[in-house]
């Protein structure tokens, strides 16, 4: 049976890799590429804060998309290592924490409201444990690939949600999708750890 991780691998191969070809000819390396990534989520952050949302919504697809060449092209070319990975990792997070403290800055001076703040800081809290339980099981030695709705997930409705921010209540409804799907993965995580813990 088809995996939905398997499918989010396949798109995700299909997608990059004419682009992980064309890297791999070059002498760009893929910690190069997690920087740039790292660096456009930056950008996306500052460009919700300052009130352009729709434009950071642009943004943060292509830092998703290069969020997923990094990896792609340390496989291709044979570079990988775990210092990259451990990178990589390091900068989704900080670049996720950035777009979001942008987005708080819009809820707060560009688009005032309390429930948005709120939402945001959940969503936040979400993603977070949504990646520490993976890393956490995974560091004893457990596979954790699982659960509906992954980073990928994530970057595409947050970026749906930042084009419509102009539509009424579209961005906070979106946000608070977000949170309670990655709820939803947490509890499903948690219950494969405990799973995987219980019959080892």
């Amino acid at each position: 049976m088809t995996t939905l991780d398997g499918v989010r691998k396949s798109l995700a191969f299909y997608i990059t890799q004419p682009v992980v070809n064309l890297l791999a000819r070059t002498g760009i390396t893929p910690n190069m590429v997690t920087w740039f990534g790292f660096l456009i989520a930056v950008g996306a952050g500052v460009l919700a804060g300052i009130g352009h949302p729709f434009v950071a919504g642009f943004v943060v697809l292509a830092g998703g998309f290069f969020d997923i060449i990094d990896g792609a092209l340390a496989r291709s070319t044979g570079r990988t290592t775990r210092f990259g990975a451990i990178l990589d990792s390091t900068l989704d997070r900080a670049g996720e924490a950035v777009v979001f403290i942008g987005i708080l800055v819009y809820y707060t001076r560009e688009q005032p409201s309390t429930a948005g703040v709120v939402v945001v800081g959940v969503v936040w809290l979400m993603s977070l444990l949504v990646s520490y339980i993976r890393a956490r099981a995974e560091g004893m030695g457990i596979q954790c690939e699982v659960g509906l709705f992954t980073r990928a997930e994530r970057v595409i409705l947050l970026a749906l949600g930042l084009l419509l921010s102009q539509v009424g209540d579209a961005l906070l409804i979106i946000l608070a999708i977000i949170a309670a799907l990655s709820f939803l993965t947490v509890v499903q995580r948690l219950r494969h750890v405990w799973r995987q813990t219980r019959t080892g």
